[in-house]
């Protein structure tokens, strides 16, 4: 009978010491390797119950992070980083979010993505509204915003805060 519990041990041990290694070597992280990598030793990897929200771009969800914002009093109420710093950045894409009467459904929209020319992870934040004439719909992409405001349907202000948010799975369609 001790035999038996002693190779069971021995094989719960053995087991346990593979997976780690499997887990180690799929993470792409290990302290041979550190050396080679371009950064050097990055630390452990580790996973973190960080908020993630979805935001539209051209028609589709992709899911983003919000880390740091130029103003105080939104990091304040975000419970993120504020940085003063932030706010003199210039030339970054627009992050539209509609402010008062939305559809139902409506998330904040970008002006860019991964893969395009023009993306950024950080956003110049901008304010769009439904004038009090207008319906609101559904708006899901930048094109149609610029539509809206054309047709006298939106408007848009500049509440000259940069945030910066992160894409980390971009979506299907659109």
């Amino acid at each position: 009978m001790p035999r038996r519990i002693l190779a069971a041990v021995a094989a719960i041990v053995v087991g346990t010491a593979v997976a780690a290694s499997a887990a180690t070597a799929s993470s792409g992280y290990s302290a041979a390797s550190a050396g080679s990598h371009p950064l050097g030793a990055l630390g452990g990897v580790s996973k973190s119950g960080q908020a993630t929200y979805q935001g539209f771009y051209d028609g589709h969800k992709d899911a983003y992070l919000i880390t740091d914002v130029s103003d105080k009093a939104q990091a304040g109420a975000m419970h993120i980083n504020y940085s003063a710093e932030l706010k003199i950045v210039k030339g970054v894409p627009e992050q539209y979010f509609v402010i008062g009467r939305a559809a139902a459904g409506q998330l904040a929209i970008f002006g860019s993505e991964p893969g395009e020319t023009s993306y950024n992870p950080l956003w110049k934040e901008v304010f769009v509204k439904f004038k009090p004439s207008a319906k609101p719909v559904l708006v899901t992409s930048d094109t149609q915003i610029d539509k809206l405001e054309k047709a006298g349907k939106m408007t848009e202000s500049d509440p000259h805060i940069v945030l910066n948010a992160p894409i980390t799975s971009v979506g299907k369609g659109g």
